[in-house]
């Protein structure tokens, strides 16, 4: 790629496609250097460091997944919103691994409030909003559901799956239908 208009957002956006296929953990300043054709030098010209990358692909990333599941959401509620916004999640995170990957990467208390996470939140949340939940039970939920969305799409992404009967999709959907069924149940 030519020098010219080399800024941090298209530096961020191709350390995002590099994770997708490389993994997030392997994105390095000299690769994406020769990527544009520059010394590495250049690009610390645009960010700091290259925790200042990985906070720009994360960012990135939980924007990219926030527009994705608000748009499944929209017009949805209770186990519809549920469903579409776990394969939301679980689509994001087999078409970019890397990104997905990056969504998990510790952001300071001020990015993270800064960030798309705090949608994501909201998001959880307006999931909820189906099911007769108090305000206690839904932090509960909120974190059930993050736990099982992160941990099937991790499992997924590893291949954990793929050396057994039945497809792993049948699964998917039996454990959406478990989440809904726990959900409506889950006043004591």
């Amino acid at each position: 790629m030519a020098r010219a208009g080399l800024t941090a957002q298209r530096i961020v956006a191709a350390g995002a496609d590099l994770a997708d296929e490389v993994g997030f953990d392997r994105v390095t300043a000299s690769e994406l250097a020769r990527r544009f054709d520059v010394k590495v030098a250049s690009l610390y010209s645009h960010l700091k460091n290259a925790h200042e990358l990985n906070v720009g692909i994360a960012l990135l990333a939980l924007e990219e997944l926030a527009d994705r599941v608000s748009e499944a959401l929209a017009g949805r509620a209770g186990k519809g919103a549920l469903v579409a916004v776990a394969n939301a999640y679980l689509d994001y995170s087999r078409e970019h691994p890397g990104r997905y990957a990056a969504t998990q990467f510790p952001l300071d208390h001020e990015t993270a409030l800064a960030s798309a996470g705090v949608r994501h939140s909201a998001m959880m949340k307006a999931i909820l909003r189906g099911y007769d939940l108090g305000e206690e039970d839904q932090v509960h939920a909120v974190r059930l559901l993050g736990s099982v969305f992160h941990g099937y799409a991790s499992l997924d992404a590893a291949g954990s799956f793929a050396h057994s009967a039945p497809d792993s999709q049948q699964s998917w959907v039996r454990i959406l239908d478990g989440i809904d069924t726990l959900l409506q149940h889950w006043r004591q």
